[in-house]
């Protein structure tokens, strides 16, 4: 058997899982749809790429047949971006940081899972020239930081290896410095003009995240805090109520529950801040429930 630290291809990895895993029947799916229509690449005709913010679960989203369908048909309903830069709910840090520009081995943040997720694969192409970019986005009182060893968490390869499963794309993971709603919106607009080389900006969280508080003799039952915040929030997005999200600790019905601690709900702001108008109301293209936690996720033109 593979150890995590044993260097692989992903689709050497993909081949390991066990055949009558629900995520092998995606990697086919996939890949009859690209068989049957190439998937086409970002072109600056295309003008910007929308910014985006998805609920990413945990390695149990590869046995979840339909968010997956959902993810990768949104991933395919958009062209195939150039580069992808990611803002996880797992990665809290400041002075603002960027993930290794080569590949690198996988953050495996999870605990309690099957052995063979912990032997999963996203060898993405080198993010060099992605890197460089975000840089020269930031002020000079601003440095970004690589951490040359650091690889991506799975608030950022689990998803993107549902949506682009053949690890293609060269992908950077951001940093989240701060949980100020404004800072984080500032921080966005700085990373706007990604959009328009290509590049998709995704803030990478959960609608709701309550974890500790869920009935997980009944984790098909939506708790009533969870439907209130995720009820709110799709109101406030609907109105490009910024501010009223902003104010989500104190506005927002389900809270604490809902969030007890706000790195899920948090990187929301980056995507709303990286858009043309960050109080237009955005797309959401994933809704409904899994485990009793929101999967509301949108795009923002």
């Amino acid at each position: 058997m593979t150890s995590p630290l044993t260097p692989s291809t992903t689709a050497t990895a993909d081949r390991r899982i066990p055949g009558q895993h629900p995520f092998v029947a995606h990697l086919r799916r996939a890949a009859d749809a690209e068989r049957a229509a190439a998937h086409r690449l970002w072109t600056p005709d295309d003008g910007p790429l929308p910014s985006l913010y998805l609920g990413h679960g945990a390695p149990m989203l590869f046995e979840m047949t339909d968010w997956m369908t959902e993810l990768h048909s949104w991933a395919r309903a958009l062209p195939k971006p150039k580069a992808v830069l990611i803002v996880s709910a797992h990665w809290e840090s400041a002075p603002l940081s960027i993930s290794s520009s080569q590949p690198s081995e996988l953050v495996y943040d999870f605990g309690g899972f099957d052995p063979m997720y912990y032997q999963m694969r996203y060898d993405t192409p080198a993010a060099t020239e992605l890197a460089e970019q975000v840089a020269k986005l930031m002020p000079d009182t601003e440095p970004v930081h690589e951490h040359r060893s650091r690889g991506l968490d799975h608030g950022a390869w689990v998803p993107l290896k549902i949506m682009y499963p053949d690890a293609d794309i060269p992908v950077l993971q951001l940093s989240m410095p701060t949980h100020n709603p404004g800072r984080l919106l500032d921080l966005g607009r700085r990373l706007g003009p990604l959009r328009e080389a290509g590049v998709l900006v995704i803030g990478s969280g959960y609608m709701t995240h309550g974890l500790p508080f869920l009935d997980w003799s009944h984790p098909d039952q939506v708790p009533g805090w969870s439907s209130d915040f995720d009820s709110w929030a799709s109101d406030a997005l609907a109105r490009g109520d910024v501010d009223e999200l902003a104010a989500f600790r104190t506005r927002a019905p389900g809270m604490p529950y809902a969030h007890p601690t706000v790195e899920h709900f948090t990187p929301l702001f980056v995507s709303l801040g990286a858009a043309t108008d960050p109080a237009a109301p955005p797309t959401t293209v994933i809704d409904g429930y899994a485990i009793g936690l929101a999967k509301r996720s949108f795009q923002a033109a």
